[in-house]
């Protein structure tokens, strides 16, 4: 976009009482910006869904001031701005209602022909979360996905870390401008970060630091992505927020599962429970699940486990499983004659085993 329209685009993201949706709504009616705070009040009106209170403050000169001065920073910080009609601006995002008009950048990032996940979680990650976690990046490198979190303490920088130390592209999305940088404990980090991505924000410099910044940032991490992976999370969090986003958005949700009695699983075990996300149990349930291909030449080799030893019930489940592809639970225990309690608890075991594994709608496959 040109100076002029990045100039008025950003004095109508000034007005208050104009969010990215009616301000979208405003420039799809209008044809631009500079023709939203150029068109007559009562012309404004007259769209649908826009009232007094709305352009109230439309007209006033100090939004352009403003617009200038933020301009100076873009130019100043070698910012990166995209405007939600560009070319340049995130695809996966422009199908987000909500998504902001305008994005600023810094790095080296590139969305394009890519495979996006989201990784969020507990900023207090247990041991098991973090294992988790970089295992999960570490067995996707095949397929070379870009990680996309926020940057924050736990889950986000153990997501960051491990892509960059895979190589793997990886973008943070900040809850702030970028004249700052939280927590300033992970500064360190920004070098590399630029190198194998970088970071988006749309908010300016001037911008309050805010909660609830935090919140609104996080539609931006479940739109950029085909698919939001919660590690961890209490039974309230911002994780289960964006997770709540992705689901809206109509995105694939996965939660790791855990303990019942373990504070950090409780909200992916009802993410899970009340059906709003796959359960993950093993890091290749992702590209099954979304359907990711390899070249045939960088297809990882999956060895099976050798004399893996089944009990007469379990060999009756598999064999039924191996000659009827995949299954539903209750298929599985009308045919195998079987109580359906029992049947979970013998596939459970079988997944643990390496022999099965679950799928989406309650079915199951031998592996």
């Amino acid at each position: 976009m040109t100076e002029n329209d990045l100039l008025y685009t950003l004095a109508l993201q000034h007005v208050p009482n104009i969010g990215d949706i009616t301000a979208k709504r405003l420039i799809s009616h209008c044809g631009s910006a500079e023709a939203v705070l150029t068109e007559k009040k009562q012309n404004l009106l007259k769209i649908e869904g826009i009232g007094s209170v709305t352009v109230s403050d439309l007209f006033k000169t100090h939004h352009l001031k403003e617009a200038e001065k933020e301009i100076e920073f873009i130019k100043e910080n070698h910012i990166e701005v995209s405007f939600f009609q560009d070319s340049n601006y995130p695809e996966k995002l422009k199908h987000c209602i909500d998504g902001p008009i305008l994005l600023f950048q810094t790095g080296n990032i590139d969305l394009k022909k890519k495979h996006i996940i989201s990784i969020v979680g507990a900023r207090k990650i247990t041991t098991n979360g973090i294992a988790f976690c970089e295992k999960l990046v570490e067995q996707l490198v095949p397929y070379n996905p870009i990680i996309v979190s926020g940057f924050a303490y736990g889950t986000d920088i153990t997501a960051h870390k491990a892509a960059m130390k895979h190589n793997l592209q990886t973008v943070a999305c900040l809850a702030h401008g970028l004249d700052q940088i939280y927590p300033k404990v992970h500064k360190k980090y920004m070098v590399d970060m630029e190198k194998n991505g970088g970071f988006f924000s749309d908010f300016w410099s001037t911008d309050a630091f805010d909660k609830n910044n935090f919140l609104k940032r996080n539609r931006v991490i479940a739109g950029l992505s085909e698919a939001t992976i919660v590690i961890e999370s209490a039974e309230k969090g911002g994780s289960l927020v964006t997770a709540d986003i992705a689901n809206s958005y109509n995105r694939d949700v996965f939660a790791v599962p855990g303990r019942i009695t373990d504070t950090q699983s409780m909200g992916c075990n009802n993410l899970i429970k009340h059906q709003k996300a796959h359960m993950l149990t093993t890091p290749l349930d992702v590209p099954y699940i979304l359907g990711w291909e390899l070249e045939n030449d960088k297809k990882p080799v999956i060895q099976k486990q050798l004399f893996v030893e089944l009990d007469a019930t379990e060999k009756i489940i598999y064999n039924y499983l191996k000659e009827n592809e995949k299954q539903q639970l209750d298929m599985i225990a009308i045919n195998c004659e079987l109580p359906i309690f029992k049947v979970a608890s013998f596939l459970l075991n079988m997944e643990l085993k390496g022999v099965i594994r679950p799928l989406p709608g309650k079915l199951f496959e031998v592996i």
